[in-house]
């Protein structure tokens, strides 16, 4: 029971369990691993055996140039800023361009809701695509759609036509609030993924609060079309990052296996012994198929295929890029559109749920609610000025970001030091404890402090506070999730994100809410929530590897969840 964390004994592996050290105690079920023959990472982690085992192919995305690597993030990560920016950035001229269309600012503030409930829906058909045709086919897509829709926001003068292009690209929203995610499990190794997360987060929330920043000069000097004509030239530029810079990163991969291998006996002895290394599950199926050269030996027909894998020749720059690069899911085409449905009933997908869904949700309101708060008495601010009250989550953002990614992945390793070497997914939750105090201040803070009408200062502060509250609670959700259940990010990051039907309907009433019970009442009800959700982290840190076991050993959901089947 490492650190509290309850063991289980019924399987011998869990899900989600790694080795990463190479250590002497080593408890019996890895005793017959080879460590030598394991992939170790470089520099400082040259002790840190590799989770996932990299293949010896040069086509295999792990495999590939670090620059490369930071390059693909860096792209999804900007275009996934620029996708944060695009809901939020009419929150500071709400007033005004309510006015402009002819609605009220309860309908204004439904079209933000409406925006959100279709990337929620949008998740259901882009990321079951993506882990069946591949990302980049779905990033092109997404992007172009994004393209589309801001040249028509900036171009429509009438609330229905403003509408159907706020619905539609929730669509190519999707993809970048969630699939970035996806590719970081493709590109990077499990004791560098925190970080990674982190950056793409950083991007992604930095985006969100800072595009309400930037837009409120542009509402007020040059007219809200202009933030879509911003967004336009924006998703027109990493566009062509995308064609030109963003290959497929999904790869089929086999699982690291132990194989059996025919070398010829020392000391000029005749015949041959039987040793163990490390190979994959297909060379594993080959040596049940003879060899014509060796007499039906099919040990060196496995031993084959492994040389022709090191030998297989890299692809062109032109080759990387091709839209279509075949089908990564053998499962039937309906199983990926169901699977998140079902993800929905695992305890840490649940959590994960419940925890991010509360959080993002609750900051939300926070864009919906502002213009509303800052423009009245006693405050009045300008639409420039609603907007400056982004700089707070801005800068809080980023020193969170900067702040979580490392130290989770520090926590990780040192926690697998001591834990002989064996790596557990909740590993990744003690930082849950600093949502859990920067959120208690956000909420409840924020309701008191506009309540009682103190100085603007309280409430921003306390605004940025809640959005660093969601930097450390997104690090923490995504990496136990990725880490958990490394063949399922898709499905599971989209059951995560239903979570926009939960913001949907609040969005949807939060402003008649707050002007018939206030903004104390409505804060302190939203920060005791998100205290409950928060503290649900303690049980799964206890139960949560004997959840792993239970849905692992689950025979029909291994079935179900199988890209074979």
């Amino acid at each position: 029971m490492p650190f509290g964390i309850l063991d289980c004994k019924k399987m011998e592996v869990v899900p989600g369990t790694a080795f990463m050290s190479d250590q002497d105690d080593l408890p019996p079920e890895f005793a017959y691993i080879p460590r030598d023959q394991l992939k170790h990472g470089t520099g400082r982690y040259k002790d840190v055996i590799l989770v996932p085992q990299p293949s010896d192919s040069p086509n295999d995305p792990l495999n590939w140039p670090q620059w490369r690597k930071e390059l693909i993030l860096l792209i999804t990560s900007l275009s996934a800023a620029v996708v944060g920016a695009y809901g939020p950035m009419l929150s500071p001229g709400f007033v005004e361009i309510a006015h402009n269309l002819d609605i009220t600012l309860d309908v204004l503030a439904q079209s933000t809701a409406w925006l959100i409930l279709c990337i929620g829906l949008g998740l259901f058909i882009t990321n079951p695509l993506a882990k069946i045709i591949g990302r980049r086919p779905v990033y092109l897509v997404a992007i172009l759609i994004m393209l589309i829709t801001c040249i028509w926001g900036a171009a429509v003068r009438e609330y229905d036509s403003f509408l159907a292009s706020r619905i539609i690209a929730g669509i190519g929203m999707a993809p970048y609030e969630v699939l970035v995610q996806c590719t970081i499990g493709d590109l990077y190794f499990v004791h560098e993924r925190a970080t990674r997360i982190a950056v793409w987060n950083l991007f992604l929330l930095t985006g969100i609060s800072g595009g309400a920043l930037v837009a409120g000069y542009i509402i007020e000097r040059e007219g809200y079309q202009w933030t879509f004509g911003v967004c336009a030239v924006l998703f027109g530029v990493l566009g062509l990052g995308v064609v030109f810079a963003v290959p497929e990163t999904a790869y089929r991969r086999d699982a690291v296996v132990p194989v059996p291998v025919m070398s010829q006996k020392e000391d000029g002895e005749e015949g041959s012994v039987m040793k163990m290394r490390l190979g994959r599950e297909h060379e594993v199926s080959l040596q049940h198929v003879p060899s014509s050269s060796e007499g039906g030996n099919g040990v060196n027909t496995a031993e084959k295929a492994r040389r022709d894998e090191a030998r297989e020749k890299k692809h062109t720059y032109w080759q990387s890029l091709r839209v279509y690069t075949g089908r990564y899911s053998k499962a039937p085409g309906w199983k990926p559109f169901v699977r998140p449905v079902v993800l929905l009933f695992y305890p840490a997908v649940f959590w994960g749920f419940l925890v991010y869904g509360t959080v993002i949700t609750w900051i939300v309101v926070f864009s919906v609610v502002n213009a509303v708060i800052f423009v009245n008495p006693p405050y009045n601010f300008t639409i420039s000025q609603t907007g400056l009250i982004s700089l707070s989550p801005f800068i809080l953002t980023i020193i969170g970001e900067l702040i979580s990614g490392p130290l989770n992945d520090w926590i990780c390793i040192y926690l697998t030091k001591k834990n002989r070497g064996i790596y557990e997914p909740e590993f990744r939750l003690p930082l849950m404890a600093v949502s859990l105090v920067t959120g208690v201040v956000g909420f409840f803070g924020f309701g008191a402090s506009v309540e009682y009408q103190t100085h603007w200062s309280g409430p921003v502060l306390c605004f940025g506070l809640a959005n660093m509250s969601l930097v450390f609670a997104a690090t923490c959700v995504f990496g136990y999730i990725v880490d958990s259940y490394r063949e399922l990010n898709e499905e599971a990051f989209v059951a995560i994100n239903t979570r926009n039907l939960l913001t949907f309907g609040l969005t949807y009433f939060v402003n008649t809410w707050l002007e018939q019970q206030g903004p104390l009442v409505v804060f302190c009800i939203l920060g005791a929530l998100f205290v409950f959700v928060t503290l649900l982290t303690i049980p799964l840190w206890i139960f949560g590897k004997r959840c792993r076991s239970f849905t692992g050993r689950n025979q029909w959901l291994q079935r179900f969840m199988n890209d074979n089947e």
